[in-house]
């Protein structure tokens, strides 16, 4: 296929038509503002719908009304606007209603920066809403990945019937790669899933769609919840291990920053320093057999890097460590971005003090 050369938002807005999406509702807000701004003449191009709300508050209930006629629905936000959204997404999850939900990541907490950072990992693995619901989380770090997650993402949200969040940032939003977008995906126009609810508001099968449930049902669903997280962290964690063989420290970076530890990799690497990377494609599940398979005889110490202090994937990272090495982070934050010479500058500094 011919390769094109697309804004990370763009591409997203595409990839998701071609993958079947036939509602949008968002507001805008940077960095993310380019993707519902693409979808609103795209949709239409396809028969499909496009709605700006009038809030995310708003947005987010719209998502449900929409999934809840089997519509392949996307939403997408930035930071304090996924906080908004949150409520929503945890109903969707409640209701069983598969959903795609995009938050290209600013500094924060707070209004915070409309600049990238990556200030949101806690959110989006720990608590994207209330209710202890967990959703699928991936992390491109090229437009050319985020397109092919976005292909996939309404596959797995409808296959698990629940949300699923591409996690990103500013810089992957609004840089532009080529990219070799997927054939258009052929649907029918009219979904007929035993779950959704007919055209005339009717629900098919006696089933009705609600996130409310009597205690004893509510405690089945939990029970059924665990048990499809447990099958996610079984067959659906991905992972990449950049020259981890013989390296005896370990940068664990995703996103964004995974591109700034590669370079720093291969610089060092140049040097003599025996250094690798486990990036994490997944966020949830995070890859654990990744970082608790290294080999600790040799591995001297692991660095997270990221675009955010304090570091919030550290503690994942220390849980399976589990003090067999040090853990150390550096990053930068509130929209001030890592780059190459201050990043290997710090990532040796850490290398001679943990060698001494």
């Amino acid at each position: 296929m011919a390769k094109e050369f697309m804004k990370g938002n763009e591409a997203l807005g595409e990839a998701a038509v071609r993958a079947g999406v036939r509602f949008f509702a968002g507001y805008p807000i940077t960095p993310q503002s380019e993707l519902p701004e693409y979808l609103s003449w795209r949709l239409p191009e396809v028969g499909g719908t496009f709605i700006q709300g009038e809030s995310e508050v708003a947005s987010i209930n719209m998502v449900y009304g929409a999934a809840s006629t089997g519509v392949r629905a996307l939403t997408g936000s930035s930071s304090p606007g996924i906080s908004l959204k949150s409520e929503g997404i945890s109903y969707l999850a409640s209701a069983r209603l598969p959903a795609v939900i995009v938050n290209m990541q600013r500094g924060g907490p707070g209004l915070g920066s409309i600049q990238p950072a990556q200030m949101d990992y806690l959110q989006a693995t720990k608590a994207s809403g209330h209710g202890g619901f967990r959703m699928m989380v991936f992390a491109p770090h090229t437009v050319q990945e985020a397109v092919d997650i976005m292909y996939e993402a309404p596959e797995y949200a409808e296959r698990d019937r629940n949300p699923v969040l591409i996690l990103m940032d500013g810089c992957l939003g609004t840089m532009m790669e080529e990219v070799e977008l997927p054939p258009m995906k052929e649907l029918p126009a009219t979904p007929c899933k035993p779950w959704t609810v007919g055209n005339d508001g009717t629900t098919r099968g006696g089933h009705m769609i609600t996130p409310i449930y009597p205690e004893a049902g509510l405690e089945s669903n939990n029970k059924a919840d665990g048990l499809r997280t447990k099958r996610w962290e079984a067959e659906d964690v991905r992972v990449e291990e950049y020259m981890v063989d013989d390296a005896e420290w370990v940068i664990v970076a995703y996103g964004i920053s995974a591109r700034v530890a590669r370079q720093c990799i291969n610089d060092l690497r140049a040097e003599g320093v025996k250094i690798g990377m486990i990036r994490p494609i997944t966020l949830f599940p995070f890859p654990k057999k990744a970082i608790d398979g290294l080999d600790y005889g040799r591995v001297k110490g692991i660095i997270d890097l990221e675009m955010a202090i304090p570091a919030q994937m550290r503690d994942d990272i220390e849980l399976q460590v589990c003090r067999r090495c040090p853990v150390y982070e550096y990053g930068r934050s509130g929209g001030v971005l890592l780059d190459d010479e201050t990043t290997k500058a710090a990532v040796l500094e850490i290398i001679k003090g943990g060698e001494q």
